[in-house]
């Protein structure tokens, strides 16, 4: 579990009443035996529910993109609060915009607060400078389209996108190809 200061593990029984603690969900909680036992438990469990946790298609993109943090977390026991800041903010939108463009949007804000976003008009392959077309590796590093055989995207755009955080300028099918660099992990 991600709260604001840390990821936890705890121990709950599951069985068909407890389905609300799935991947993704915000749930309220108390925690029982965190005086030393082995695994603390969880009781008082309550799920805190978003108007767009109904709709098929936003629920599957975002399970797909809560679990690219496990990964990036697995070893974490103490974290700042902007993970769960940053997943409570893409919670509340997720709704009102395109779940896409609130995935790359978050994932960019990432990769600047962790200091690996890399806004060089230079290619990480060749390191030759990128003229009209970009493409992105995993991490969103700037590459030639030919150099990772990789759909193109207009630079100045993708220029744009790293200091504004924002896909506002980018066309749907554009945020798609953002978006399947985002799957490809944290």
């Amino acid at each position: 579990m991600l709260t604001e200061a840390h990821v936890r593990t705890y121990y709950r029984f599951f069985g068909a009443r407890h389905s609300i603690l799935q991947l993704g969900n915000l749930v309220d909680f108390e925690v029982e035996g965190e005086d030393g036992r082995f695994m603390p438990r969880l009781r008082s469990l309550s799920q805190m529910n978003f108007p767009w946790l109904f709709d098929k298609n936003k629920l599957l993109i975002w399970h797909n993109f809560i679990k690219k943090f496990e990964p990036h977390l697995r070893e974490a026991e103490e974290v700042d609060n902007f993970y769960y800041n940053l997943l409570l903010d893409a919670a509340k939108k997720w709704d009102k915009q395109n779940p896409k463009r609130i995935v790359c949007e978050s994932y960019i804000t990432l990769l600047d607060y962790e200091g690996r976003l890399y806004p060089e008009e230079n290619c990480f392959i060749c390191e030759q400078r990128i003229e009209e077309h970009i493409s992105l590796m995993q991490a969103f590093k700037p590459a030639h389209p030919a150099c990772i055989y990789a759909p193109a995207l207009p630079t100045k755009k993708v220029l744009d996108f790293f200091h504004s955080k924002q896909t506002v300028f980018f066309e749907d099918e554009e945020v798609d190809h953002l978006f399947e660099v985002v799957m490809k992990g944290l």
